[in-house]
């Protein structure tokens, strides 16, 4: 229920409307997409994986 004219407040104390920040998001959405489906890419994505599993603590259930 959010309010698209509300600004978002940055650590640097300047306010970023919602459009700025969506239109960002959807420029940058198709790149990091096809950077995704290259070979580089979906090496990059499972190192990260890994070095995220190995940070994880196991759950004590």
């Amino acid at each position: 229920m959010g309010n698209k004219a509300k600004s978002n407040l940055t650590s640097s104390g300047m306010e970023i409307p919602d459009y700025v920040i969506d239109s960002i998001a959807r420029s940058l959405l198709p790149v990091i997409r096809d950077f995704y489906e290259t070979e580089e890419g979906k090496q990059s994505f499972k190192e990260w994986q890994e070095r995220r599993d190995k940070t994880e603590e196991p759950n004590s259930d």
